[in-house]
């Protein structure tokens, strides 16, 4: 008789042991990564954290560090990993998003959302890049479904997202033979970094479908756990089929969006709001031939 499994590892099933693990998550005290590192922590592993702004409630300790300043990176991750002596995990979590219409010239939030998105995981991953060679370890990128289906009036997330993806190809064939590099891709989940966007009244409320945070930390645990890392993971199973169709079928995917935004410009969603004045413009016009 084969002798009675503990609940951990009836929990884990294929996945290696969490326990004593040493994971660094950037954005460590915003929606995801608060969540992310509390559920880690709880499994075992040994947790660290940045942010710009460490909140008194974090699960974790977590370091403040402007993950745009190419000085304070790598002093702020050197600390990290001193506190959990080594890396086995990176978490690329901290991200921005924002009002960008791509018809628009880039400007600071632009800018912004480039230099947080994409170069702030890529000054953090070459901080960490030694240690993670040492222990045969693992990179994580939270990346976004609009890494492969752009949605309107948010160009600069969704660019920075599909470079941070490139950024992930270019780092898997260079390190790959010592570490693995997945990225993840939510789609939108209610929290704080959609405020600036709806402020501006671009809410994208009617062309994306909400998902709990629950399924995107099970799906970023899975990145970290499982005992073979896999290349991409979508959140959900509607998340599974977009990824598919944009990635194979992307005049499809195109149509469906164009679609839906003709619907809400012409419904009044984007009364008002000066950055989609284009937009509604076009849409309201009388067809060519009219």
């Amino acid at each position: 008789m084969s002798p009675a499994k503990s609940p951990l590892s009836a929990l884990l099933g294929g996945h290696r042991d969490p326990r004593g693990l040493r994971v660094l998550v950037t954005g460590a005290s915003g929606t995801f990564g608060r969540a992310i590192c509390a559920r880690l922590a709880a499994l075992g592993a040994h947790v660290a954290g940045i942010d710009l702004a460490p909140s008194p409630g974090d699960p974790v300790e977590v370091l403040a560090c402007d993950i745009t300043d190419d000085e304070a990176v790598p002093a702020a991750v050197a600390r990290a990993i001193a506190s959990l002596d080594g890396l086995d995990v990176l978490i690329n979590n901290a991200g921005v998003g924002g009002p960008a219409p791509a018809e628009l010239p880039p400007g600071a939030e632009v800018r912004r959302q480039f230099d947080i998105n994409l170069l702030g995981a890529w000054r953090v991953t070459a901080a960490c890049l030694g240690d993670l060679i040492a222990s045969r370890g693992r990179v994580v990128m939270l990346a976004s479904r609009m890494a492969v289906m752009q949605l309107p009036l948010a160009a600069a997330y969704g660019a920075s997202k599909r470079a941070l993806v490139a950024y992930a190809d270019a780092l898997r064939v260079e390190v790959g033979t010592h570490v693995s590099v997945t990225c993840v891709y939510p789609s939108a989940v209610r929290s704080p970094i959609h405020d600036s966007t709806a402020a501006a009244g671009l809410s994208l409320e009617g062309m994306s479908q909400y998902e709990p945070l629950e399924g995107v930390v099970d799906t970023v645990l899975g990145a970290v756990l499982r005992r073979r890392a896999r290349r991409d993971l979508t959140t959900t199973r509607r998340g599974a089929v977009e990824f598919f169709l944009a990635r194979h079928l992307p005049a499809v995917t195109d149509r469906i969006i164009a679609r839906t935004l003709a619907r809400r410009a012409r419904s009044g969603a984007f009364a008002g709001a000066d950055l989609a004045s284009g937009v509604v413009a076009r849409h309201s016009a009388p067809p060519a031939d009219a």
